[in-house]
């Protein structure tokens, strides 16, 4: 199981999860973002600086969803602010990535792009079974306890496509690495030879662009060359005050063509 049938993006799921797709990228715009972030992008555009781009960001999200003041009084309206924000979803996917804020991630991917979830705290691979169950129960008490919280990511994965278009305007891909202590977390759909693969990946996934760092989390690390347009964010683009995932890259899935290390090699 890695598609449902419907989504909100301009590419149909099916084309999303292809290994075709990874090969020849097409941008994916989620519906209405682009008419809602309008004046956020056309400010954007008047920033040279990266580091105040993502600041002009957080204070757009911060108006548009009264995330303000969480930062500067412990009041019971800013922890509610907390709760509401999409930072405390990125941190605890740093944290947990089968926590209830992966959840609630897993969530935006399979109901924007159609790609269901094949991981949280086990295998899953049918809808209509436990473990699939299991997850969706987790996503709906991260998103019961917050406001808007698929808008937001809706709009933090529009921001992170601009700035990665705005950084490398001439790349299409970037080369990325993920720890892991084996493969049995990921269904094998091909074996080229015994260190060229095709895989599928959880609909969302983390990765590094430390080669050194992926070794902290896994005896094997998968190497593969992920389409820009699959990076759903990436550390670097907000403020370290607002978020210091160092190396953090927080991929969409699907089938993946990957080259496996072992031994540091």
């Amino acid at each position: 199981m890695t598609t449902i049938q419907l989504n909100l993006c301009n590419i149909p799921p099916w084309a999303i999860s292809s290994a075709l797709y990874n090969e020849s990228p097409q941008p994916l715009e989620i519906q209405g973002v682009a008419h809602t972030a309008r004046s956020l992008f056309e400010k954007l555009e008047q920033i040279e600086n990266g580091e105040e781009r993502g600041a002009l960001f957080h204070d757009f999200m911060d108006v548009q969803f009264h995330l303000h003041q969480w930062e500067r009084e412990e009041t019971r309206n800013s922890r509610k602010a907390l709760k509401n924000s999409y930072l405390r979803f990125l941190r605890g996917w740093l944290f947990d990535s089968s926590s209830i804020e992966g959840a609630v991630l897993k969530g935006w991917v399979e109901s924007r792009l159609g790609l269901a979830p094949t991981w949280h705290h086990e295998v899953i691979t049918d809808i209509h079974g436990e473990a699939y169950f299991r997850y969706t129960v987790d996503r709906m008490k991260g998103a019961s306890r917050t406001s808007a919280i698929m808008p937001q990511l809706d709009l933090l994965y529009a921001f992170v496509q601009y700035e990665l278009k705005r950084r490398f305007p001439d790349r299409t891909h970037m080369l990325l690495y993920r720890g892991v202590e084996g493969l049995t977390d990921h269904e094998i759909v091909e074996k080229k030879d015994k260190r060229h693969l095709r895989i599928r990946l959880n609909n969302l996934n983390s990765f590094t662009d430390d080669f050194e760092r992926a070794w902290e989390f896994g005896s094997r690390v998968l190497v593969a060359d992920v389409p820009m347009t699959k990076i759903f964010f990436c550390s670097g683009l907000l403020p370290r005050s607002l978020f210091k995932g160092e190396g953090e890259q927080m991929v969409i899935g699907g089938e993946f063509d990957v080259e496996v290390r072992t031994g540091g090699f």
